[in-house]
């Protein structure tokens, strides 16, 4: 049965999608990937990063308007650029998700409907777009980053763990379905995560509030976009080909 680590047909060089490389982990993922010696079709990279991987002797394709894979057509054009370009997609990885705070009594079905958008229609549609292809060549490697929300019940967050725990159940069906065909589907759960956004979101810029959140996690830190890229790689470079089907938390020891 083929798989992630056996050599792409003729000796070509390995092809990686990475859906957003504007922020988070897409770029950092994006470098090492070239460092590995994959070529890239990239969504929306952020300023100087496409010469950066090409000076790093990959051939990259890029994809503008990625970030909403809600949409249905966003993952398609993406896997249809790398087929294009490049006549395969070897790995493919995707962050998506819409965080939605509150409790469940106060919540509406609106909220509902806005974490799903974000949390389950994205990597459905992410995953229904690589999925066949990589069936279709026997081998691949998907990665899907939701939350470790999804690990463990969230207060103040219980729309948005419900929903992350759904796509990491995604994930798993999807993998047990398409394993037969040497094709490696696996979920890295985030939080705590020291990028603007999280900042923002929980008020980390406030040292006192960072302390707080520090304290909760085991680590006693945040995490960073670099080292959690470096983790992906297990799941992306084909270097491993025998795991699939698998959440990781990557969260301190949150969950």
């Amino acid at each position: 049965m083929p798989n992630a680590t056996e050599p792409t047909p003729q000796g070509q060089r390995r092809v990686a999608l990475v859906a957003d490389t504007s922020f988070y982990v897409g770029p950092p993922i994006a470098r090492l990937l070239a460092q590995r010696g994959h070529d890239l079709v990239i969504g929306n990279p952020a300023d100087g990063l496409a010469d950066e991987l090409r000076a790093l002797g990959a051939a990259v394709e890029v994809v503008d308007d990625t970030r909403d894979l809600s949409k249905p057509d966003t993952a398609t054009r993406l896997v249809e650029a790398a087929v294009g370009r490049f006549g395969r997609v070897d790995a493919a990885v995707a962050f998506s998700g819409r965080v939605v705070t509150g409790s469940f009594l106060t919540s509406t079905l609106d909220d509902l409907h806005a974490v799903e958008r974000g949390c389950l229609d994205a990597p459905y549609h992410f995953l229904r777009a690589v999925v066949p292809q990589m069936v279709e060549q026997g081998s691949g490697q998907c990665l899907v980053l939701t939350s470790a929300a999804g690990n463990r019940p969230t207060p103040n967050a219980p729309l948005y763990s419900a929903a992350r725990a759904g796509a990491t159940m995604l994930v798993k069906n999807v993998a047990a379905e398409v394993a037969r065909h040497g094709v490696q589907v696996n979920a890295v759960g985030t939080n705590f995560m020291d990028f603007p956004e999280f900042r923002r979101a929980s008020g980390a810029d406030d040292p006192a509030v960072r302390a707080r959140i520090e304290a909760a996690v085991p680590l006693r830190r945040l995490g960073t976009v670099d080292e959690c890229a470096a983790f992906c790689m297990a799941f992306l470079d084909g270097a491993s080909g025998f795991a699939t089907g698998q959440f990781v938390a990557y969260d301190g020891g949150w969950s």
